[in-house]
């Protein structure tokens, strides 16, 4: 089973909506800006002032990669490790679930993987044709 998140006071809305199945993002006020992974200011005007902004869960793959041995912890044998491209221009280190093996430019959807604790992460799917 998945291990849980690591819940810091700046990652915490990230990942209590993702418990309810909603997927987001931090979101300057001041210049419009989304970003991930979460952190207290915006990257580019550093600005403190923010909002929590709904993402489509839409994306790309761009590249990914396996670990071969040995599994990492809590898994039975190591997932795939993808870096997805969001329709909203975010890019995002997740894992791909799927019975084949991701491509390169493969459109992907956000599902949420249940962790041992309960909680939830995302993870992205290939869309169907």
């Amino acid at each position: 089973m998945r291990p849980d998140p690591i819940q810091r006071i700046d990652t915490a809305f990230f990942w209590e909506a993702c418990a309810r199945g909603e997927f987001v993002a931090q979101k300057c006020e001041p210049c419009n800006k989304l970003w991930h992974p979460p952190r207290p200011m915006c990257p580019d005007c550093h600005s403190l002032e923010k909002s929590v902004a709904t993402l489509s869960g839409n994306a790309k793959v761009l590249s990914w990669v396996r670990q071969v041995r040995p599994a990492s912890y809590g898994f039975q044998e190591s997932p795939i490790v993808i870096l997805v491209e969001l329709e909203e221009g975010l890019r995002m280190v997740s894992n791909w679930i799927g019975e084949t093996l991701p491509q390169i430019g493969d459109d992907v959807k956000v599902e949420f993987a249940p962790t041992s604790g309960g909680k939830a992460v995302p993870v992205f799917k290939k869309v169907s044709a």
